[in-house]
């Protein structure tokens, strides 16, 4: 884990390297969670959900997420929901039925549904300026992985954040340290992750990290 926080950003480090990363910050106003659509076996998962949606909220920021109405989705869009904040869910219709009811949708501040997973990925990035992943499944290591990918390769720097509930990402952090071990992280300064383990950090630091965007619109379409 010690080479690891060499090459991505703990929580305590990410004020002067995101200064350097970030030379002209844009304003963050919506922020993109990653989640699972199940609650998990932990209640602390729900819990944190729930709690970064408030937090989401009370800065006066709006949430972008999946859609779904269940799960931790469902927690983290309850949450922002509930202390008068925005939000945006973004889903395919095939996905309706499975993460979501057209009844519990209508509570949201505005959904956009999308014809594919493709599409609504690119227009969550697009709709965000900065990610952050909850405990979720193989759908949520994977969009965060695209979108260290898109940093990796200059497309974005964006604020992201692994929010690290009770360990869960503790594996993943292992083999991203494995990787870069072994020679294949190569531009580890375009990705820098921050690890946070407390909710209530979360949105703080990702506020003082700020984000822009590079690359042209055309370029990131075709990602």
């Amino acid at each position: 884990m010690a080479l690891f926080r060499h090459y991505f950003l703990t929580v305590q480090a990410q004020h002067s390297h995101f200064g350097i990363m970030n030379a002209k910050n844009v304003p963050i106003r919506s922020i993109c969670v990653y989640c699972g659509s199940q609650p998990g076996r932990n209640p602390l998962y729900l819990e944190a959900g729930r709690a970064l949606g408030k937090s989401i909220a009370e800065h006066g920021l709006r949430l972008v997420y999946g859609g779904g109405t269940r799960g931790i989705m469902g927690a983290v869009a309850s949450g922002v929901m509930s202390h008068g904040g925005q939000v945006l869910g973004i889903i395919p219709e095939f996905l309706m039925d499975k993460e979501a009811s057209k009844h519990s949708l209508s509570s949201l501040t505005e959904v956009v549904v999308t014809q594919d997973m493709h599409q609504r990925k690119h227009r969550m990035f697009e709709e965000s300026d900065a990610f952050v992943t909850l405990p979720g499944g193989i759908g949520t290591l994977e969009e965060i992985v695209e979108i260290m990918t898109w940093g990796q390769l200059g497309r974005h720097r964006k604020p992201m954040v692994f929010a690290n509930i009770n360990n869960f990402w503790n594996p993943m952090l292992d083999l991203l340290n494995h990787m870069a071990s072994e020679g294949f992280i190569h531009t580890s300064h375009l990705v820098k992750p921050m690890v946070i383990d407390k909710v209530d950090e979360i949105v703080p630091a990702i506020l003082t990290a700020g984000g822009s965007v590079s690359g042209e619109a055309s370029v990131l379409a075709r990602m």
